[in-house]
């Protein structure tokens, strides 16, 4: 059975201008004339071939299992968790299926929709930078529409869920809770944890080994000092509070030594790199590698995003939450607290004083918050999730895997 296609007129929604950039990527691949579509009961996936037929309509055939699943990623570039989340799905799938998939990450907002939208990027880290601006706004807008772009993924607290989802893949079981509250199915639910990058689901380096490619000092304990991607927070404060309180006076050396993350903060780098130290230092910009100073470090220093916090349980990194974005990371303070993984404080006085205590007389402490992090980890669960959207999409039948918005348009020659 052969079944045409009307061809959609041309649209400026978001939605018929994603279909375009991801439709026309593939086309792109083949030089055939036509786009067929026939029923196949051995398979259940669709392939498309570059077409025009001249007359408005379009034929598709299935040609099986073979051809590229395409995958769509829709995310907002306002903080770096949620590409960095984006990205590690999109290299779990390069990983785990090799060509079978094609991926496309999209910044729905920057590439597809009109002002004020388009911009969002923008004001986002204007904003967050003036935190009662970002509090305002977030406690002051409708959540339906801007908080489930800026969704923390471990708290609970602001999350929307949507009723019609094949599948809602939750980072925790507080949030899985929240979800089954708002309507959805247990059936729907997975319970993974937050996808990250792949690189830290494999084995990683002996930590010695690690210090001896990173340059560090081989027998000083070593904290980790972040600040996100922009380089947000006390970081400034407390490199300087960790600089005096990790060198002991009495002894006349230092007893730990520190890596300091500025990322895109250029302003903030070039600031410590001019100070003089009296301990180890590591000063670094933007940050590829993040498995490997994790692996070479001991504990860490961060403000509460989601990202961050995942990847250094997966480390079994005790954790000094130091700041957070009013909103949205509120919520992943208790969740490291309460289970015993870290500490809040705001003071970088206190925060050095304590490393330098879990450095000194409380190691027990600091080994008893490593075992905590680690049983909170969940170094699988990108793996986890394209394992099960690959199941997902094995179980469509081929029309199933068509919107209705293009089946409600098919017509069938007799």
């Amino acid at each position: 059975m052969v079944m045409s296609l009307v061809s959609p007129r041309r649209s400026s929604s978001i939605r018929e201008a994603l279909f375009q950039t991801v439709g026309g990527s593939y086309y792109h691949q083949h030089q055939k004339k036509k786009r067929t579509l026939s029923a196949s009961s051995s398979s259940s996936s669709l392939s498309y071939e570059d077409c025009d037929d001249g007359d408005g309509t379009m034929e598709m055939v299935q040609l099986g299992a073979e051809r590229t699943k395409n995958v769509l990623i829709l995310m907002s570039d306002t903080g770096g968790g949620h590409r960095a989340s984006a990205e590690a799905i999109r290299d779990a799938f390069r990983l785990e299926f090799g060509d079978e998939y094609q991926v496309f990450v999209k910044d729905v907002w920057k590439e597809y929709a009109g002002w004020p939208l388009n911009d969002m990027e923008r004001s986002y880290k204007f904003m967050v930078k003036h935190v009662q601006l970002w509090k305002f706004a977030f406690h002051g807008s409708s959540p339906r529409w801007v908080h489930c772009v800026y969704l923390a993924a471990m708290a609970a607290f602001y999350a929307e869920f949507h009723q019609s989802v094949n599948r809602c893949y939750c980072p925790s079981e507080e949030v899985s809770k929240r979800a089954l509250l708002d309507g959805l199915e247990s059936n729907q639910i997975r319970v993974f944890g937050l996808p990250v990058r792949p690189s830290f689901c494999r084995a990683v380096i002996d930590k010695d080994e690690l210090r001896k490619e990173l340059e560090m000092d081989h027998e000083l304990p070593a904290v980790l000092l972040m600040g996100g991607g922009e380089g947000m927070g006390p970081v400034k404060k407390t490199a300087r509070a960790l600089g005096a309180a990790l060198f002991d006076e009495a002894l006349g050396k230092p007893i730990g030594q520190m890596v300091v993350i500025c990322g895109r903060n250029q302003i903030l780098r070039s600031t410590l790199q001019s100070d003089q130290w009296k301990v180890p230092v590591k000063i670094r910009g933007f940050e590829s590698q993040m498995e490997k100073w994790m692996g070479a470090c001991d504990c860490i220093i961060t403000k509460a995003g989601p990202g961050t916090i995942a990847e250094a349980l997966i480390r079994g990194l005790p954790i000094i939450l130091n700041d957070f974005i009013p909103g949205q990371e509120v919520g992943n303070i208790p969740y490291v607290v309460d289970n015993g993984a870290g500490v809040f404080s705001k003071s970088p006085k206190e925060t050095a004083s304590l490393v330098a205590q879990w450095f000194g007389t409380k190691r027990n402490e600091l080994k008893r918050m490593s075992e905590n992090a680690l049983k909170l980890a969940q170094p699988d669960a990108v793996f986890n999730i394209v394992r099960d959207i690959d199941e997902l999409a094995r179980q469509c039948g081929p029309m199933t895997s068509i919107p209705y918005t293009l089946t409600s348009s098919f017509s069938y020659p007799i």
